[in-house]
């Protein structure tokens, strides 16, 4: 990992990646992407995705827990937020997915949706990425959630998500 520091009105990064797979069962409603902590693929020198979250709960399984899907932004300001869907073949008719503030009702404004998309599958693997600028606040976390509509369930076999936050001076 590396250890950038950042002055007032800085850049403030985090960078997660999946590179084992994760079912998405069949007609399911939205399900949050989950992220491990400490991959040598990313990156989190602003602690923006840690085991201890911020408001006191402690992960202990990241592959089980929607909670490791959550980047809790370090700073307010303008974010940018970056995702990388791979889903393995399947049947579908359509693929969703969107970022979305507080996924799990952390705060009074839960499921705050933004960038949905729902789209029709190409032929062979389903290979996504979406950008998206949101403003975005210490006290609100953020995840990407997918969705398919296949009849059986489906594996998102890679994943990335990211946030660069660019601080208010």
């Amino acid at each position: 990992m590396s250890t950038h520091t950042t002055a007032a009105g800085g850049v403030q990064v985090c960078s997660l990646k999946r590179d084992t797979p994760q079912t998405i069962p069949a007609n399911s409603p939205y399900t949050v992407i989950r992220f491990p902590f400490g991959s040598a693929e990313s990156s989190d020198a602003f602690a923006m995705h840690q085991v201890n979250q911020p408001d006191g709960y402690v992960i202990t399984n990241w592959d089980s827990d929607p909670r490791s899907g959550l980047i809790w932004p370090g700073v307010a300001g303008w974010g940018t937020l970056y995702a990388m869907i791979q889903w393995e073949a399947g049947n579908y008719g359509e693929l969703r997915d969107q970022f979305v503030r507080d996924p799990l009702g952390l705060t009074p404004n839960p499921n705050d949706t933004t960038a949905t998309e729902h789209r029709p599958p190409s032929p062979g693997m389903q290979c996504w990425t979406k950008s998206w600028g949101i403003f975005v606040n210490p006290s609100v976390p953020l995840a990407i959630r997918a969705t398919h509509d296949d009849s059986v369930a489906r594996k998102i076999v890679l994943a990335e998500f990211k946030l660069v936050i660019h601080e208010a001076a």
